[in-house]
């Protein structure tokens, strides 16, 4: 019974991500060091589970160890600069051999279905093609790059009818120019590209590398964009690291809401990462710092311009100058060009590890445009990295913008035991929480 009950609670928990992540569009990317440890075929079980749970799929190889070998039996010298390889005719040919077999590797691994294994009953088609325009990275520091190039274009409108369709798209480190000459590219540019150019959701990197660590050895799990940028300017990561961790951010930077790196060495690295609150890697997440940000004292003015319709009609408690200034430290606001159009309170109840969020708040001139789901992810940011695991609002007219939200329907009793205390009855607010997985 026991173990029934652990089941049951965990397949409970795991819902959510399933609701969240089904229809949502993965690119998920891997050195050619994972076919080398022998794990393609449980890779290939674990992606295949993903498709089954309605999410699409793309996958990138890399294949950088099986280039080496290639160069091994051919005799010839591998050479690099600043990490890139120097690929001249011979080592293009070994790119291509070398994508070739891992091709026909991947398609092998996703069409197994024996009976009593993850993918029994399963019928995944992979398709792969010409779907990389590329171009040559050209000369660096002095050094010709040759035929090393780099993504120019996804065929993100040739791709998506695949998806559409129920296939997985599987992308090679290659690409190919308009006038027919082929490029050995990164495996990490080829999925920011591909990840940029199909909104995909989630840009997820099983890499090589060790869980990535602070200077101090302790475990990075999460980072904002910038925050990773600071990292990188520290540098302390090995120049593998900081390779991987450069690309997430370039994808962030350009429209991807979450990026991973995730060791591959734990079995299942990509479903705990995935299906599991603190994952086993880290999580770069986009946050625009220019237009969203901790509110200052010299915000109060804006603050109190956006909210005080709302307060005269009575969809928000009303505050004055005095108390937001107070507690102008609970505060985010989003502006553009020196204008708050937006704003939310983030109020802490460490004891029962709760936080609540008040007054959110979007310009109705600007109403429409997801920033009012920005500030809501900015907040659940700002509630996990003060150790809260709730959130919870009270209202008495959006209540269904946040049940669509993941926030469920509560009590008053619900609430922290100080909160409580303050409840306005004559408001009658309906009590919504979240779990902040």
């Amino acid at each position: 019974m026991e173990k029934q009950t652990e089941f049951v609670n965990w397949l409970r928990s795991v819902a959510p991500y399933v609701h969240a992540f089904r229809g949502k569009t993965f690119v998920v990317a891997f050195p050619g060091e994972l076919v080398t440890a022998g794990d393609l075929q449980v890779l290939a079980q674990d992606l295949s589970l993903l498709h089954a749970l309605g999410i699409r799929v793309v996958v990138v190889h890399g294949s950088r160890p099986q280039v080496a070998e290639q160069l091994a039996l051919r005799n010839v010298e591998a050479r690099f600069h600043n990490g890139l390889r120097v690929t001249d005719s011979a080592a293009l040919e070994c790119a291509k051999e070398a994508a070739g077999e891992l091709r026909l590797d991947i398609e092998a691994a996703f069409s197994q279905g024996l009976p009593n294994t993850p993918m029994a009953h399963s019928a995944i088609r992979v398709i792969s093609g010409n779907f990389v325009t590329a171009r040559p990275m050209g000369v660096i520091d002095g050094v010709d790059l040759q035929l090393t190039g780099v993504v120019r274009k996804i065929a993100a409108d040739v791709i998506q009818p695949i998806m559409n369709a129920g296939g997985i798209v599987l992308l090679s480190p290659l690409g190919f120019s308009p006038t027919g000459e082929a490029f050995n590219l990164t495996m990490e540019d080829v999925a920011v590209s591909a990840a940029i150019a199909l909104r995909a959701e989630k840009l997820i990197f099983l890499s090589e590398t060790p869980m990535m660590t602070d200077a101090a050895g302790t475990e990075i799990r999460e980072l904002s964009s910038h925050q990773a940028e600071a990292v990188l300017s520290a540098g302390f990561l090995s120049p593998e690291a900081a390779f991987y961790l450069a690309s997430v951010v370039k994808a962030c930077n350009a429209g991807v809401s979450r990026a991973h790196i995730v060791p591959f060495a734990t079995d299942g690295s990509a479903l705990l990462e995935l299906f599991t609150h603190d994952g086993v890697g880290t999580m770069v997440t986009y946050e625009n710092l220019e237009s969203l940000r901790q509110a200052t004292i010299e915000d109060v003015g804006g603050i109190l311009k956006l909210i005080e319709p709302l307060e005269a009609d009575g969809t928000l408690v009303k505050r004055g100058r005095e108390l937001i200034e107070r507690e102008i430290h609970y505060f985010s606001v989003i502006e553009h060009d020196n204008v708050i159009f937006g704003c939310a309170a983030l109020y802490p109840f460490p004891k029962e590890r709760m936080g609540e969020m008040a007054c959110l708040t979007v310009n109705p001139e600007v109403q429409g445009q997801g920033d009012g789901d920005r500030i809501l992810k900015h907040i659940e940011t700002r509630a996990r990295e003060a150790g809260l695991t709730k959130l919870f609002v009270l209202t008495t007219r959006t209540s269904h913008w946040f049940l669509k939200r993941g926030f469920v329907l509560a009590g008053v009793n619900d609430l922290p035991q100080d909160r409580q205390q303050i409840y306005n009855w004559q408001r009658k607010s309906q009590v919504l929480i979240k779990n902040l997985y």
